[in-house]
């Protein structure tokens, strides 16, 4: 396979393909790293997919990677929903550039962990021309997990650069892209879910509460919905979790 680094749109990614299909038209998939990691610490899902014969775009999410400022953990965690909504503009731009190329067979997929679970689970809101995603320790309660957020900065004495008329218009901003307010944007597209029961940072239960929410959605078609989860994993996807969202991608990409 080829992995070749790439600019669009002043978004650093890695672009992966299998070598003997790298001009060809392909079904493609958009995966997005978690805070303060970046693109090439996902290349083991980008080589179970490219193995498959699947596209692989892994972008820099802002201020992560190649576009880093330098920020503390703290300080990105204070812009955590600028960096996802961010994303999920420039996602926009990659599906339409990734098209303009001829790169694309069929529908684009996406996935992510942690914050890019949580980007892709706003994204699949967004856009209906996704077709398929896996989630892995996401979390689609974006306004109940602002909200506390904001409490756990404050009580431990940090203060935030909102005003409270800021902070209302976040919330009415991430209400847009939230999944427990927009259930029926899923439109019963494949949604895989993995999440570790012991999860400390993206909390296991609000996400199994949206599954079991959205498995009314998809009465019609339980098959189109997963809920992967392990009882003694935390903030960590095992190798069977990216193996089974690996395959969930490759197979559901290509419908």
């Amino acid at each position: 396979m080829i992995v070749e680094r790439e600019v669009w749109r002043g978004i650093p990614l890695l672009h992966v393909a299998p070598d003997d299909e790298w001009n060809e038209p392909l079904p493609t998939v958009v995966f997005f790293h978690g805070i303060t990691s970046a693109k090439e610490h996902n290349l083991h899902y980008a080589y179970q997919l490219a193995e498959k014969g699947i596209r692989v775009l892994l972008p820099d999410a802002l201020l992560h990677g190649e576009r880093s400022e330098n920020l503390t953990e703290m300080q990105l965690i204070v812009r955590f929903w600028e960096i996802i909504l961010n994303s999920i503009q420039e996602l926009d731009y990659i599906n339409h550039i990734a098209h303009d190329k001829g790169l694309i067979k069929g529908g684009i997929a996406i996935g992510g962990t942690s914050m890019g679970g949580i980007t892709s689970l706003g994204a699949l809101i967004a856009y209906p021309w996704i077709n398929s995603a896996a989630v892995m320790m996401g979390a689609g309660n974006y306004v109940e997990l602002s909200k506390a957020q904001i409490v756990q900065f404050e009580s431990r004495g940090y203060q935030l650069p909102f005003s409270e008329q800021q902070r209302e218009e976040l919330f009415d901003t991430l209400r847009k892209f939230d999944s427990m307010e927009n259930m029926e944007a899923f439109n019963q597209r494949p949604v895989f879910f993995w999440h570790g029961e012991q999860d400390s940072i993206v909390a296991f239960e609000p996400t199994f509460r949206l599954y079991s929410q959205m498995k009314e959605h998809y009465r019609d078609a339980p098959e189109l919905l997963y809920f992967m989860r392990e009882r003694e994993a935390g903030h960590a996807v095992s190798r069977q979790g990216m193996l089974a969202a690996t395959e969930w991608l490759a197979k559901h990409v290509k419908v």
